[in-house]
């Protein structure tokens, strides 16, 4: 049973403003542009006829997320909420779909990001500092531990340290774009090099670097007290995360040339190796890491956030909905989303396979959520018409199908293309069952604060 919306409205209210559109912009921009635009353009490249394809993809990635936008842009001006697309399954389709989604959020999607881009960091402090080959671990935990402890004291330090580190990497970024535009490459060529993947498999890697800007929905309630600017916060940060992508793509075919850049495994760090020799290779591995830790620091915000509205709806898991006041902090939603990142950084020493095996992880349990998320505001449209709508998808019904058709799309491509990750994902999200079959009563309405 849902509160009213009146108290709905208010108790959003209440806590809305902390931070600033810029700050909301830092934290998405900073989740999304990550370590992945230093490895995934090779992989797109290898699926294109030319350089126009290869950048043709990335600018179709930008499309998707941008229909993707607009349906998020009228579910989280509508229901603006710190618990995010939950709060919107909850109002969709009621509590057992949302607790399922709550439950993959703090089991797989949101902790095994953490997990493996912790790992990305701990990679390359050891390559930039010379450090031991067993020590990519260690930082790894003192990643989240770190970042876990910034984020204890509030929203306001951690979006401080956001800002830093996207500003820190935009600015390398910004780097290896002058370098890629600056320098005489060998001819581009027009003819694939060793072509091997189909268009659906291309599409995974570009919309898995463009992952992530859904988070904004989790900022909703602590953006300002107009609705509308989380509606801002959504369009800036793609049309950033968008031009970025594409410049840097640009940059590399133009400084590498297309066969080269096909063939490259580490393409930021061979473009600058070519140009300004080895021994920058410290600066690259210092900005990957920058990369990776303004990242986990972005998902740690917005998954203790969902960790907090389930601890408020399910009695079980109570203990996650502690906020405190002083520091505008889930605190035990924090803490215990880091004990299991821990759990997977440990898991993951053992197989020394974490980045891949992680991936396969959470994209399929990702994508089937994407798709309920995007099924449910066609719900809420006919279940509560009534409702104050700031700000509308356009071509209703059209947005919102077109992008539930490409969820279900990279939902069947995420599974038929992955491994036994995969399905280690999928049983993870169905050990949520018994908790589902095992009533748990609810005690406080729809977990609103």
């Amino acid at each position: 049973m849902f509160v009213s919306k009146e108290t709905d409205v208010s108790r959003t209210n209440s806590f809305s403003g902390r931070i600033s559109i810029f700050d909301a912009v830092a934290i998405v921009a900073g989740m999304v542009i990550g370590p992945g635009i230093f490895k995934t353009p090779s992989i797109v490249a290898a699926s294109s006829s030319d350089e126009i394809v290869t950048l043709s993809l990335w600018a179709a990635g930008g499309l998707i997320s941008l229909i993707g936008a607009l349906c998020y842009a009228e579910l989280t001006s509508t229901y603006p909420h710190a618990g995010g697309e939950y709060h919107y399954l909850v109002r969709a389709f009621g509590k057992k779909i949302a607790f399922l989604f709550a439950w993959a959020r703090m089991t797989v999607i949101q902790t095994g990001s953490i997990a493996m881009l912790s790992f990305v960091v701990g990679d390359y402090a050891m390559r930039a500092l010379n450090l031991g080959p067993n020590s990519s671990s260690i930082y790894a935990a003192l990643t989240v531990f770190i970042l876990t402890a910034i984020n204890l004291k509030g929203i306001n330090p951690s979006s401080k340290v956001q800002k830093v580190l996207m500003i820190g990497m935009l600015l390398g970024l910004l780097f290896v774009v002058i370098v890629g535009l600056t320098v005489s490459s060998e001819p581009l060529q027009a003819e694939k090099a060793n072509t091997t993947m189909a268009f659906g498999q291309a599409m995974i890697f570009v919309l898995l670097t463009y992952g992530g800007w859904n988070e904004a929905a989790y900022l909703s309630a602590d953006v300002s007290r107009n609705r509308s600017d989380i509606v801002k916060v959504l369009f800036y940060s793609l049309a950033l995360i968008t031009f970025v992508y594409l410049l840097t793509n640009f940059s590399l075919i133009k400084g590498l040339g297309f066969s080269s850049l096909v063939t490259s495994n580490e393409v930021a760090a061979d473009l600058v190796r070519k140009v300004l020799g080895e021994e920058w290779k410290i600066f690259i591995s210092a900005l990957i890491a920058i990369a990776a830790l303004s990242t986990v620091n972005a998902v740690m915000i917005t998954g203790a956030r969902t960790n907090y509205a389930l601890g408020n709806d399910f009695d079980r898991f109570g203990f996650l909905s502690r906020w405190t006041s002083t520091d505008n902090s889930p605190v035990h939603a924090f803490i215990f989303q880091s004990g299991i990142a821990l759990i997977l950084i440990a898991l993951g020493s053992v197989t020394r396979s974490g980045f891949v095996t992680m991936v396969e992880y959470t994209a399929p349990v990702f994508w089937f959520f994407f798709l309920m998320v995007g099924i449910s505001l066609i719900v809420l449209r006919r279940k509560d018409p009534q409702r104050q709508r700031p700000f509308t998808v356009p071509f209703y019904p059209l947005t919102p199908v077109l992008f539930c058709l490409s969820a279900l799309f990279m939902l069947y491509s995420s599974t038929v293309y992955t491994g036994i990750g995969a399905m280690v994902g999928i049983t993870v999200l169905l050990a949520g069952i018994p908790f589902i079959i095992f009533k748990d009563v609810n005690k406080k309405g729809d977990g609103t604060i």
